[in-house]
């Protein structure tokens, strides 16, 4: 494996990454209407590649922000 090659590789995998904290750390700060519903988006934002994605297109509105 070239340079190049894995550098391509983490250009690719990081903002994924990235992207997945981010929905599984917003969906534990959000208020689900029950905490199964809370364990469920959490469980789906954690999946690698499509949770977030998942999480972004149905789970986002939700969930209400706790203050």
């Amino acid at each position: 494996m070239s340079i190049n090659e894995i550098l391509v590789f983490l250009g690719f995998c990081i903002p994924f990454f990235l992207l997945t904290i981010w929905a599984v750390v917003n969906a534990a700060q959000k208020d689900f209407d029950s905490m199964e519903k809370k364990i469920m988006w959490v469980i789906i934002a954690s999946i690698p590649f499509i949770g977030f994605l998942l999480y972004l297109a149905v789970g986002f509105r939700k969930g209400k922000k706790n203050n």
